[in-house]
């Protein structure tokens, strides 16, 4: 029996112990950032020019030294002021498009919020389309003004002119009804794109083919300008982000539950809605309408972690990048030298993805 009892103890020892839930969070993230790492690195060196990373270290001495030299120029030129503004880019509006479903998905507890509810989608892509389809008559003016920054700005402002118009709408004695604003939102949403249809059919054959490549979402055509032009959101969802964790855990308990716990509810809401204006306003108006990364980000997230916040909206925020650069990455490579629109190919990957999270999981988490 003494035997017996040693193999016993011997194989209870053997036997590893399952991650505890700060440990699997903890390696979640960490696998998250050496995966975005990579994968950013990948994006740098994937393109039609034939021109690989390896070519980096002369691009940039030809930067920091001012060479001629015709070679270290043309690495300059494709590293330095194509792919890394483009990787850049790809990686905030996957970071801000997760982020923002999760607060929706917060504040409605509901795990298939999206960012697109509270009409900001709608009314800068609504934007957009205008801007576009009436460039030889009402918006010439602003292409006039604005140039090749006519589209993205007016989807910007179109964003969030309509998220306020909502607020005003929902907003009740001081508090924003959230039943109304999602009601409010669908009903806009379906107004912008009955209005985006009547601009389109009065379009012409190349306003009419803007207007298609816009709306399928892309990464081409970034550049330090449009860096430079959503760094400043960058900023602020990272400052206010940390001060939103108190108050969506509450607010996943109900808001009269949140309120008893201290959540000042109402502004929680603005601060919300407003952050995910940003966020959804200045990524549509430097990519383009891209979906699902706001729906199945974050639920993929809960369901691995868990509802809290603090774990969901940093998680997000890099599974998003991560996402987003590889299905550019993916869009870049499958039909070279051409591109796919990362739009197509998002829906692509995250309707089979969410529809096996939905059957496998159910939509309860």
């Amino acid at each position: 029996m003494s035997g017996m009892q040693a193999r016993l103890r011997l194989r209870t020892t053997h036997k590893t112990a399952p991650l505890d839930q700060d440990t699997f969070r903890s390696l979640l993230l960490g696998t998250a950032i050496g995966g975005l790492v990579l994968v950013a690195l990948f994006s740098l060196a994937v393109g039609p020019t034939g021109i690989s990373i390896d070519s980096l270290p002369r691009a940039l001495s030809a930067m920091v030294w001012g060479s001629t030299d015709i070679d270290a120029l043309r690495d300059r030129l494709v590293l330095l002021e194509l792919r890394l503004p483009r990787t850049l880019i790809g990686a905030f509006v996957g970071a801000a498009l997760a982020v923002s479903g999760a607060m929706m998905q917060g504040m409605f507890r509901n795990p298939l919020a999206d960012p697109g509810l509270v009409g900001v989608s709608a009314g800068a892509a609504l934007a957009a389309v205008a801007t576009i389809g009436l460039s030889d008559g009402a918006m010439a003016w602003w292409h006039a003004l604005l140039g090749i920054y006519a589209v993205p700005v007016a989807a910007f402002i179109g964003g969030i002119v309509t998220t306020a118009l909502l607020v005003g709408v929902a907003n009740r004695a001081g508090e924003v009804a959230t039943a109304t604003l999602l009601l409010a939102g669908i009903a806009f949403g379906a107004l912008a794109g009955a209005a985006s249809g009547l601009i389109a059919y009065a379009s012409n054959d190349q306003q009419l083919r803007d207007l298609t490549l816009w709306t399928m979402g892309s990464l081409s055509g970034s550049s330090w300008e449009k860096v430079m032009a959503v760094a400043p959101f960058a900023v602020v969802l990272l400052l206010f982000l940390p001060l939103l964790v108190r108050s969506l855990n509450g607010l996943l308990l109900g808001e009269a539950e949140a309120f008893h716990l201290g959540v000042d509810v109402s502004r929680a809401k603005y601060l919300i809605v407003a952050l995910t204006a940003a966020g959804v306003g200045s990524s549509v108006a430097v990519a383009g309408v891209i979906g699902f990364v706001g729906i199945v980000v974050p639920h993929f997230v809960r369901l691995l972690c868990g509802p809290d916040h603090r774990i969901v909206l940093p998680a997000s925020a890099l599974i998003g990048a991560l996402i987003l650069l590889s299905a550019d990455v993916l869009a870049r490579m499958l039909v070279a030298p051409a591109e796919l629109p990362i739009g197509i190919l998002m829906a692509l990957i995250g309707a089979p993805v969410f529809l096996h999270l939905v059957l496998q999981r159910g939509v309860s988490g």
